[in-house]
């Protein structure tokens, strides 16, 4: 009887083992890729009714999908707290997985297929600055459409609440356009171009008549746009911090687009790159002045995660990212 005890033992491991397998490889045979899909977008709105929208499906579905999904990882995933869901620490351990295999599954065909513009439906997701030349997104998709009608284009803000990085990262962004003293390491990017940095101010502003030098400049009521993230510089304070200078900043706007027509109604200086500024500048009552602290060259980038780096219709959108800023880079020194 001395051996039977370990032949049994044995025995039951051996058959406990292939029940578990067994067990195992049924559940990944109730795992599609629509369902990681709907688990992604779920967990990382926190909210069916807004994964539905994303999703492009009916809340009842996205619901029926979110019960399987309870059911299979014995979780119940997102829980209500106060008026919001919010998710459970099982959760928050799967989205970067679920993620990862969303990326691979995309990479896994896309560099089996070439990209045709003319009969492409992809969806391009662009996030962007608007300090830039307010003649740029709206070329940009024109050009976009022009070559490749069936695409789908959406325009996201670069706001102080926006972690493009991350955007990039779980393929929310495709590109990112922008400018930055050092672009982030951690990603691919491409210099678009420089432009030099100037003043706007309304044709009324007392520097039109008298001029100004750098104390007066500095001492001027300056309007700047709102930084990217909370407690941040912006790029012509960071500039100004380099060399030992504050100005007297005495409003900031979220909102880039409405600056100069703030500036044109008062007595207020925008810093900018010149190519903004000549734009408009032709429509308002409003005068590029010389930026008396020779400030270095605002730089323009690109910038996309590695996710999207050797994808053939990536690559097509970075190409046309760089033909249209290098056109409207022409026309504005004619």
């Amino acid at each position: 009887m001395a051996h039977v005890v370990p032949i049994q033992k044995a025995g039951g491991s051996a058959a406990a083992a292939k029940s578990a397998a067994a067990s195992g490889q049924a559940l990944f045979d109730r795992i599609d890729l629509h369902l990681i899909r709907v688990l992604h977008v779920v967990l990382t709105e926190r909210s069916v009714s807004r994964a539905a929208i994303r999703l492009g499906m009916h809340q009842p579905a996205v619901s029926a999908a979110l019960k399987r999904l309870r059911v299979l990882a014995g979780d119940p995933l997102l829980v209500r707290t106060g008026g919001r869901m919010v998710p459970t620490d099982a959760a928050l351990r799967m989205v970067e997985p679920a993620a990862s295999i969303l990326r691979a599954a995309e990479m896994l065909f896309a560099d089996a297929r070439s990209f045709d513009p003319q009969t492409a439906t992809d969806t391009f997701r662009i996030a962007a600055s608007d300090y830039l030349d307010p003649l740029f997104l709206p070329t940009l998709l024109a050009d976009i459409k022009r070559q490749a009608p069936g695409v789908q284009l959406e325009i996201h803000p670069l706001s102080p609440d926006s972690d493009y990085q991350a955007h990039l990262a779980q393929g929310h962004v495709d590109l990112v356009i922008g400018n930055w003293m050092e672009p982030p390491e951690d990603l691919h990017m491409a210099r678009l171009f420089g432009d030099e940095v100037v003043s706007l101010v309304s044709r009324d502003h007392p520097a039109v008549r008298r001029g100004w030098d750098l104390d007066t400049w500095l001492a001027a009521e300056h309007i700047a746009p709102m930084p990217l993230h909370p407690g941040a510089r912006g790029i012509i304070d960071q500039m100004l911090d380099a060399k030992g200078h504050r100005r007297n900043v005495v409003a900031r706007c979220a909102y880039f687009g409405l600056i100069p027509d703030m500036v044109a109604n008062s007595l207020l200086v925008l810093t900018t790159g010149r190519q903004y500024c000549e734009r408009v500048a032709a429509r308002l009552p409003l005068v590029i002045l010389d930026c008396p602290a020779s400030l270095p060259r605002l730089m323009y980038y690109q910038l996309w995660h590695a996710r999207s780096h050797s994808s053939i219709a990536a690559r097509w959108l970075r190409a046309r990212t760089k033909d249209v800023a290098a056109a409207l880079r022409t026309s504005a020194d004619r």
